[in-house]
């Protein structure tokens, strides 16, 4: 591990330093010893956890002060030149291996960009950001790890909660702070100079194994993202993850989701399903993530056309419909810990799949937990839900699966598919895990929940490159 304070190559146009708050509490609800073992910082003493994440002193050779980043982006499709890190700051930059972290904040206080907004984080917020950062790393997905969650002894205001509300300040780890919204801030400046840096900065620090010449750039960086983004839109679908606030401002050119806000994991398969109260129109519903993807892409290309006017944006964009096609049949069959056929037998087994899944309202995570494994495993025997696989639909498909052999055998061995149902996280398992803590401070069902949700990480991973080639 090494400290790589790599955001000053970008310089003062994208950032601005800031005050972190004081808060009149520090008590310490998570530290995520998995995420900080990446990162070399597993042996920090709880003092000084304490002194980095909540009265946020700085790394020794690292950031010297909190910065807020700056960025625009379109919220549900309108533009807004105001935003910015508006209640959080960029904390420190790690580099492991060849890969580089961000330590992020989110509730940690005003900054210039906090418009009306106090800058700060309910703990019930930050109970969610745990579960759902958690939940999707088990399920394979490319996500932003919650990495430690203070108390901070305020009470808060809110309208989406009963009010006054429990306090806290979490910081997150991210692959990369770069959004969509940080190349659209540029562009709507007309920031030439500062566009071009950023796109060397992306391809030098997060996107280093695109080898391209100097000709090429802007077109392998923008196909680079397509490619990570789409990969990241067929995780969350297979997830069946429902994000809520697919703004481009919450979307990053490495293909990781962070910031999930009012997110969902679906109940049961529909299309239709929204997760924000406040999305009237369903624009991010479950079954228009791709399209919302797609429509961000757009608007990335546009802002690179001012770097590269003849960049064909339309012509890179159609590589998102093949990109995800295949995306989605890899990340399909890696649910369901089975080798990929050909594309033709494939996308009959995926048709029949969700077909039976929109019958009678099957339960989404339910059925790749009883298909898990094929016919070495069959779930589907001892599933919660065996009555329904005796039907001619059940039938059908498992006829089907019988076809396909089983990609990681080591993963049907895990005790946790010894079981009838899997670990959801659906808005009722929340509430029950929010309550004890609300009213008595009892956190001992939360910290079961994350020790399930973990028994099972690790089970959901993709077939080898060498065996992809093969079969895709």
């Amino acid at each position: 591990m090494k400290n790589s304070a790599i955001i000053y190559n970008l310089g003062s146009p994208f950032y601005d330093p800031v005050e972190p708050a004081s808060f009149p509490q520090g008590k310490l609800k998570w530290f995520n010893q998995e995420a900080a073992k990446i990162i070399g910082l597993e042996n920090l003493s709880d003092q000084e956890i304490k002194d980095h994440f909540w009265r946020f002193k700085t790394f020794d050779s690292n950031i010297t002060q909190p910065l807020a980043l700056r960025y625009h982006g379109h919220q549900f499709r309108h533009y807004n030149p105001e935003i910015g890190d508006g209640r959080g700051f960029l904390l420190a930059q790690f580099k492991s291996g060849n890969k580089n972290y961000d330590l992020s904040t989110k509730g940690s206080g005003t900054t210039p960009y906090s418009r009306a907004g106090d800058g700060k984080l309910t703990l019930k917020a930050a109970i969610r950001e745990i579960l759902a950062s958690e939940q999707l790393e088990s399920l394979g997905v490319n996500t932003s790890r919650t990495f430690c969650v203070f108390e901070t002894g305020e009470n808060l205001d809110r309208q989406d909660e009963p009010s006054p509300t429990r306090s806290a300040v979490l910081t997150r780890m991210v692959d990369c702070s770069i959004r969509f919204g940080t190349f659209q801030r540029l562009a709507y400046f007309n920031q030439i100079q500062e566009m071009e840096k950023l796109v060397d900065y992306c391809l030098k620090y997060n996107l280093s194994e695109v080898t391209v010449s100097s000709d090429q750039k802007v077109s392998m960086f923008f196909k680079s993202v397509i490619k990570k983004t789409a990969a990241l839109a067929a995780q969350l679908m297979t997830a069946g993850f429902v994000h809520g606030v697919l703004n481009t401002d919450n979307m990053n050119i490495t293909g990781e989701v962070f910031d999930f806000g009012p997110y969902r994991f679906l109940p049961y398969y529909n299309p239709y399903f929204t997760a924000a109260y406040f999305d009237s129109q369903g624009l991010y519903a479950y079954g228009r993530q791709p399209e919302s993807f797609l429509w961000g892409l757009q608007q990335l290309g546009l802002s690179l056309k001012k770097i590269e006017p003849q960049l064909d944006v339309d012509f890179f964009i159609e590589d998102f419909a093949k990109e995800w096609d295949y995306q989605h049949r890899i990340h399909f069959f890696r649910r369901l810990n089975l080798i990929p056929r050909s594309r033709e037998e494939d996308n009959l087994l995926i048709q029949k799949f969700y077909q039976f899944l929109s019958l009678d309202q099957k339960k989404f995570e339910q059925t790749f937990f009883d298909f898990y494994g094929g016919f070495e495993r069959q779930g589907w025997k001892n599933s919660f839900h065996k009555k329904i696989y005796q039907k001619t639909e059940a039938l059908e498909l498992i006829n089907k699966i019988e076809d396909y052999k089983t990609a990681n055998t080591d993963g049907i061995l895990l005790p946790y598919f010894l079981q009838e149902k899997p670990e959801m996280l659906l808005i009722q398992d929340i509430e029950q895990l929010w309550q004890p803590i609300l009213l008595r401070d009892d956190w001992s069902l939360f910290d079961q929940k994350i020790q399930k949700i973990r028994s099972f990480r690790g089970a959901y991973k993709l077939i080898s490159a060498a065996k992809q080639s093969e079969v895709l």
